[in-house]
């Protein structure tokens, strides 16, 4: 038997309605899992010593399959570094242990303390889970185009992300 792992993307999706680390953890876990870990990225009422009301998101046309993409792009590249150290390991090593991925950026307009980005990886341990979480998150957040509108308190407004 090898030692190589598979990667499966549960789900890796924007949405219009609300996201939850109860939702994620629940599509990732199984019985082959030692390690689920989770991301809620919320909304915070500050930003930059300014109170934040509330905020919008929104999402280039391609951002659905950009999210896809990045998600399954991990997922490749991890599957690959998995079998490359199997290939270095002597024979006879453990059964394969699916890696579950599952990701969901928020679109529209959210309130204070609505998650916004929510990721959950399980894995048969904890650093796979962590460095894959860790990575998925830092990915999305850099490559998957989605913009922040931030309503202050005094009024104002500010874009983020827009012309990156």
């Amino acid at each position: 038997m090898g030692t190589e792992t598979a990667f499966e993307v549960v789900s890796a999706v924007l949405s219009a309605e609300p996201i939850s680390v109860d939702q994620a953890i629940a599509a990732v876990e199984s019985d082959t899992a030692g390690a689920v870990v989770s991301f809620s990225g919320v909304v915070r009422n500050h930003d930059g010593g300014k109170a934040v009301n509330r905020l919008s998101y929104s999402a280039h046309p391609t951002a659905h399959q950009v999210m896809a993409d990045v998600v399954a792009r991990l997922a490749a590249e991890q599957t690959a570094a998995g079998q490359e150290a199997a290939a270095q390991q002597a024979e006879g090593g453990a059964a394969s242990q699916p890696v579950r991925i599952w990701a969901a950026h928020r679109i529209g307009m959210l309130d204070i303390g609505d998650p916004a980005l929510v990721c959950a990886v399980s894995a048969a341990h904890r650093g796979q889970a962590f460095a894959v979480c860790s990575e998925l998150v830092d990915r999305i957040k850099e490559q998957v185009p989605i913009w922040k509108e931030q309503f202050f308190a005094d009024g104002t407004v500010e874009w983020v992300g827009a012309g990156s």
